[in-house]
């Protein structure tokens, strides 16, 4: 599949593999969930990246308050 040049690529980390990767936001939830279910048992392991969620989280809140 081609990517266009729209795509959004996510940091995903997993600190039990040591490994980080970028993996496009459409197949997000489906990339992290198969890689626990293989690796982690089900065990939410891998995760986007910690930083990033954090920022994402203000943002949304930010956008929140000022919606109101």
């Amino acid at each position: 599949m081609a990517e266009s040049e729209d795509s959004v690529d996510v940091p995903v980390v997993c600190p039990e593999c040591e490994t980080e990767t970028r993996v496009g936001l459409d197949d997000l939830a489906a990339t992290v969930e198969r890689h626990n279910d293989r690796l982690h048992d089900g065990e939410e392991i891998a995760s986007v990246d910690p930083d990033l969620a954090d920022q994402l989280l203000d943002l949304v809140a930010d956008d929140l308050l000022a919606s109101e």
